[in-house]
């Protein structure tokens, strides 16, 4: 089945409109949320508003969290018709948010990363009963680190209920979002295949936000530490299949991610997109100007070294693109996430810096967004992931080895 690399026409609205927010809207109150964090960005209601709005008429396929559906019949890739659906259109209209604000991107009511698994892992009456929450996704755990099989909250079932006990970090929008995706085991003894996720209310008994996080960059977003103890949970808030297949082992968590490393790493080549847009204006104000037509070794320095970042990038957004397409078309697509995430996340920091260094003084001040930019950037290589944990999948998928065999 082949893949055009022309944008897809029926997104180009979409994105023309993304891009407009990005500008207009995200970007004049970047600085202003960077400094004030944990502050709730009042401006995104009216942000949120609209895009429902628009969802509800129809004309914004991809605005809001698609998921990876496993339990859907696989292309075997001997059909013609290629699908450009939600989750292409979802990364190419996240990428134009973040080119105005990552955190603020993040900050989105409804639109939070565990959204993002109920639209992966749920059946189709939870999908109806969530539909319209904010959901935050609470997977990180003290020294569990980015071993997400290695989780300690646990959930037993009482009855029609299930009791939750235990400790998440890193929570993104877990202080904002009216509902959290928590992940935790059925039985430790049973390893990956009894983890499962509970969709679990804000204001539940037994559970409390207990801090939020003070961090580099993205501090539009807040970031919390959330404490369960005893938190009963109803027994229809699992998502999915309570059954525990070792067979199928961590597929519905892995469905989860196959879903958000794509959006990750075009938050991250957004990001990296609006740093090389103001360098390219920088250095063109200095009389530095990057020529398409000449072999980058016959330019100025800071012109080759811009031309070899922009490919960098452009390489991550194709890697992205593919990841996108491929759970549009109902095809495994794992590998090809974790190599986007990794591509992305990499490129991302290192165009973002050199960027600031190519700038000099006015890149490492608060005069222009620069500093910001590269702060930002650094956790879209971390969060979902870090650049080891991909590289350790993809070298799983390529040599054909269990998480067993290749540690």
């Amino acid at each position: 089945m082949p893949i055009s690399l022309d944008d897809p026409k029926k997104f180009r609205s979409l994105v023309g409109q993304a891009h407009q927010v990005a500008m207009n809207m995200l970007r004049p109150i970047s600085r202003k949320y960077d400094l004030a964090e944990h502050e709730y960005p009042k401006e995104l209601d009216m942000l949120a508003a609209m895009i429902d709005g628009l969802a509800e008429s129809g004309a914004s396929e991809g605005a809001g969290a698609a998921g990876v559906r496993r339990d859907d019949k696989q292309d075997d890739g001997s059909g013609t018709q290629s699908k450009n659906g939600a989750n292409l259109a979802s990364v190419m209209s996240i990428q134009e948010m973040c080119w105005g604000d990552v955190g603020l991107l993040l900050s989105m009511p409804r639109q939070g990363l565990g959204n993002s698994a109920i639209a992966s892992v749920a059946d189709d009456e939870q999908l109806a009963r969530f539909d319209g929450v904010w959901a935050g996704m609470a997977i990180t755990e003290p020294g569990t680190g980015s071993d997400s099989a290695n989780i300690k909250t646990t959930a037993v079932l009482d009855g029609d209920e299930y009791v939750l006990n235990g400790e998440k970090i890193f929570v993104t929008s877990g202080d904002r979002a009216d509902h959290i995706v928590v992940w935790a085991t059925l039985d430790k003894e049973l390893g990956r295949a009894a983890i499962k996720s509970f969709v679990v209310p804000k204001g539940t008994p037994g559970m409390r936000v207990e801090r939020l996080e003070h961090k580099l960059g993205i501090r539009a977003s807040d970031t919390a530490t959330i404490i369960f103890e005893n938190c009963r949970v109803p027994a229809e808030n699992l998502l999915g299949s309570a059954e525990v297949d070792p067979k199928q082992g961590f597929a519905g968590a892995m469905a989860t991610f196959d879903n958000t490393r794509p959006l990750v790493a075009s938050m991250a080549i957004g990001c990296a997109a609006a740093a090389l847009d103001l360098t390219r204006e920088l250095l063109a104000d200095a009389g530095v100007e990057v020529d398409y037509d000449r072999p980058a070794y016959t330019q100025p320095a800071a012109a080759a070294k811009f031309l070899q970042l922009e490919s960098d990038l452009e390489g991550a957004r194709l890697l992205m693109l593919q990841a996108a397409w491929m759970a549009d078309n109902r095809k495994p697509n794992s590998l090809e996430a974790s190599m986007a995430k990794a591509k992305a996340g990499r490129v991302g920091s290192d165009v973002t810096l050199s960027c600031v260094e190519l700038c000099g003084a006015v890149g490492y001040s608060e005069t222009e967004l620069l500093e910001k930019w590269a702060r930002d950037s650094k956790i879209l290589d971390i969060f979902e992931g870090t650049q080891q944990i991909q590289q350790l999948i993809v070298a799983r998928r390529v040599l054909g080895l269990t998480s067993n065999e290749l540690k």
